[in-house]
């Protein structure tokens, strides 16, 4: 019975051992690494990395810029130049975009720009049309629903137009599909703005990967946060953005 229960002790005792960390180094282990000192020409010679994005962002993770601002100023004047459109029975005009709601971004992300935009827009419509053997003068608006970067093959319209008891509702449905025809225009409008919202973003892009990685990115962040206005005129590009009706 001592026997049985001295042998029951030791291994209860070997059960309850524990694992450390041995600081003597073994035959069988791995060597320890040895210091080597970093020889000036291996810089050199290694390629260049081009970085993207604000300073602080080195590793080109996410980094989102708001484009709103630029990008509602310039959709609404974009559309307001369509100007007038000629129908079999008349003709009509956008005379102002009464909404525009959305939102514009330049996103960079693993080192890469890209660009995108979510927006939904109202237009204000006035006309006139043959219709009775007179000239009758219509107004209304278009609804364009939401519509985002690289959708605009999707896009659509929704012609309303102001209540009028002198007009015959066979007459109004002529005026409202005469309307319609807004949308390619509209869609050819909205086209030009994605190009250039793409040309601004590579622009950006080019100008900060020739310029310093870490100079150029503070001036450029903190000078156009602290001075926004007095930086957009001493810009170089200020010229080329004002022409094109940027902000």
């Amino acid at each position: 019975m001592e026997g049985g229960a001295a042998v029951t002790a030791e291994k209860a005792a070997e059960s309850a051992s524990y694992t450390y960390w041995v600081r003597e180094v073994s035959r069988d282990a791995a060597p320890l690494p040895v210091p080597k000192k970093i020889d000036p020409a291996d810089l050199t010679n290694q390629p260049n990395q081009i970085h993207l994005g604000s300073a602080w962002n080195r590793a080109g993770t996410w980094e989102e810029k708001n484009l709103n601002k630029w990008a509602t100023d310039r959709i609404k004047e974009l559309l307001v130049s369509m100007g007038s459109m000629e129908f079999s029975g008349g003709k009509a005009e956008i005379t102002e975009v009464t909404r525009c709601s959305g939102d514009a971004f330049l996103v960079t992300v693993r080192n890469k720009k890209r660009v995108g935009y979510t927006y939904e827009l109202t237009l204000k419509v006035k006309g006139e049309w043959h219709v009775g053997g007179e000239k009758k003068k219509m107004k209304g608006h278009i609804d364009v629903p939401e519509f985002s970067f690289g959708e605009l093959d999707d896009l659509q319209i929704d012609v309303k137009l102001s209540e009028d008891k002198d007009v015959l509702p066979q007459d109004k449905q002529r005026m409202s599909q005469d309307l319609k025809l807004f949308l390619q225009p509209l869609r050819e409008k909205l086209l030009q703005f994605e190009e250039e919202l793409k040309a601004r973003a590579d622009k950006r892009a080019e100008q900060e990967s020739g310029a310093d990685p870490i100079i150029g990115d503070l001036v450029s962040d903190l000078a156009g946060e602290i001075f926004p206005e007095a930086w957009r005129l001493a810009s170089p590009s200020a010229g080329t953005e004002n022409k094109m009706g940027c902000i």
